[in-house]
């Protein structure tokens, strides 16, 4: 499967991006329960702060693997 401005899906690249996707996952159930404590002892502002920065940490790291770049539109012909 080939997906524009991608490299070459490669299993080590896949594999290396699921591990990421499962050490993400780990990270925001964590942040989960802070959003759901019953006794309210967290900021939830900073809470969602780290859970926006969390994403866009591992989105970066994703695309470390992945090294997406610009594609040519079909306009670019004209």
């Amino acid at each position: 499967m080939e997906v524009k401005g991608y490299l070459p899906l490669q299993q080590k690249r896949v594999d290396k991006v699921n591990e990421f996707k499962q050490d993400e996952e780990r990270l925001l159930r964590k942040l989960d329960e802070m959003r759901n404590d019953p006794e309210g002892q967290y900021d939830q502002r900073w809470v969602s702060v780290a859970y926006t920065g969390f994403q866009e940490a591992f989105m970066a790291l994703n695309r470390s693997v992945f090294q997406p770049q610009r594609v040519d539109l079909p306009e670019d012909k004209e």
